[in-house]
């Protein structure tokens, strides 16, 4: 019996796996980047303000989860903390706690350390352009659309294309001939 034939080159060889979105990808990369300075969870960065509340989120931030060797409990979470509010969060020290380990779903963090410093501002909201209403002619096909997730996306695209200023411009290309090879024997 021959082997089956095996590509010699990365290129020839047969794609494995399955597709996935580009939003699963860049999570593990950011996971990654997360891990390196200390988060298990890049979540607990990105959600503080769901997790401790808007008002400690605009003067706190995580800085890093240190575990002991070879555990994934009982782990000490840096704050950083701004100036004349870490005494504040040092009484709130047991309710940042509960709700720290809650978001894990198991009691990960037991001490907290605080760090003073400005914690990084949040970026500021995008500048959106006001959306026109909807042509009347589109408005009535889309009332007609049952899903309305669906209709909701439809009617966004429609008030997009009328609040533009029409097609895109796009340059037409100069007529210039094609290059002739010519072989000489």
């Amino acid at each position: 019996m021959s082997k089956p034939h095996r590509p010699t080159s990365s290129n020839d060889a047969p794609r494995g796996g399955r597709a996935r979105s580009a939003g699963d990808i860049l999570g593990k990369i950011g996971d990654t980047a997360f891990k390196r300075f200390g988060f298990v969870q890049g979540a607990v960065v990105s959600r503080w303000g769901e997790i401790v509340g808007e008002r400690y989120a605009k003067v706190s931030s995580p800085e890093s989860i240190r575990f002991p060797a070879g555990r994934k409990s009982g782990g000490v979470l840096t704050l950083l903390v701004e100036g004349a509010h870490a005494p504040l969060m040092q009484h709130l020290t047991p309710l940042i706690i509960d709700r720290v380990n809650r978001f894990f779903g198991y009691e990960a963090v037991n001490r907290l350390v605080f760090r003073q410093g400005r914690p990084p501002a949040s970026p500021p909201p995008l500048n959106r352009p006001a959306l026109r209403a909807v042509p009347k002619e589109l408005g009535e096909g889309l009332r007609q659309i049952v899903d309305p997730e669906l209709r909701a996306c439809l009617e966004a695209l429609a008030a997009r294309l009328e609040s533009s200023n029409g097609p895109p411009l796009v340059d037409k290309p100069e007529d210039t001939p094609v290059p002739v090879i010519i072989r000489s024997e």
